[in-house]
């Protein structure tokens, strides 16, 4: 068997990810308008209503901004936590549910496992989902890198991770100094150095493919990311790329 995955667009201004087993095709976030999201679609041979759901990881703008026009316009079931919906003023959802983090379930052909993590957010949460003997990590957005985390993430075929800023980027750059504090805080965004640590921990046997997502366009850079894990992945084997906020990613296959 096997699942590909692609990527809308990662960044400041906008996140999603799309996953299909050929089964069933799932968008994690849209922080897309409904135009920008359907020619972002386009460009990877998708029609929206091929879409069988859209998961929900918290309610800043830049995951949701598109999510509830989108549910409208093409009757797409809508899934996020009993927090990021009476965060976020999404307003009538054709077919909504709102699930519990701390229990996984089924979507489709999908088994989902919500992972809690340190985020700025209402009730904000990732995802590991798994079909077959496939299993792909979303991790974006968290402060800190917590054992739960770190312990949920350790045995993933694919892992799209956030690498969102370097220490000394951030630092230097125009941000005002509460902004500074909030993104590199315990319940802000992931470094560079937080994200690549996380890799110690990951079975790099099985890992067949890692993203470096979420990058910053002011507070970091991608030769720097790159470096960062790089330095803890020694001897690895698998396929490293990043997505971008512009163009986002290309389908990736990963097989069992």
């Amino acid at each position: 068997m096997s699942i590909r995955f692609a990527s809308l667009g990662s960044g400041s201004k906008g996140n999603s990810t799309i996953i299909d087993d050929g089964e069933t095709c799932l968008l994690i976030d849209l922080g897309f308008s409904i135009k920008d999201a359907i020619r972002r679609l386009t460009s990877l041979e998708i029609h929206p209503t091929e879409i069988d759901a859209i998961l929900v990881t918290h309610e800043h703008a830049d995951h949701c901004h598109g999510v509830a026009a989108f549910a409208r316009k093409f009757g797409t079931p809508v899934h996020l936590t009993h927090g990021t919906y009476q965060r976020d003023s999404m307003g009538q959802l054709p077919k909504l549910n709102c699930f519990n983090c701390h229990a996984s379930f089924q979507l489709g052909s999908f088994n989902v496992v919500p992972i809690t993590v340190p985020h700025d957010a209402k009730e904000p949460c990732q995802f590991v989902l798994s079909s077959g003997l496939l299993t792909i990590g979303i991790l974006t957005d968290l402060g800190h890198i917590t054992p739960y985390v770190r312990e949920a993430y350790k045995h993933c075929d694919a892992l799209l991770l956030e690498c969102n800023h370097d220490l000394e980027m951030l630092a230097k750059g125009p941000y005002p100094p509460r902004l500074k504090q909030r993104v590199g805080g315990d319940y802000g965004h992931l470094n560079n150095q937080q994200a690549a640590e996380l890799l110690d921990t990951i079975d790099l046997e099985r890992l067949h493919t890692l993203v470096i997502s979420h990058i910053s366009e002011q507070n970091n850079e991608p030769e720097l990311a790159l470096a960062a894990i790089k330095g803890h992945l020694e001897n690895w084997t698998g396929n490293l790329v990043l997505a971008n906020q512009n163009d986002g990613l290309s389908w990736i296959k990963i097989s069992a």
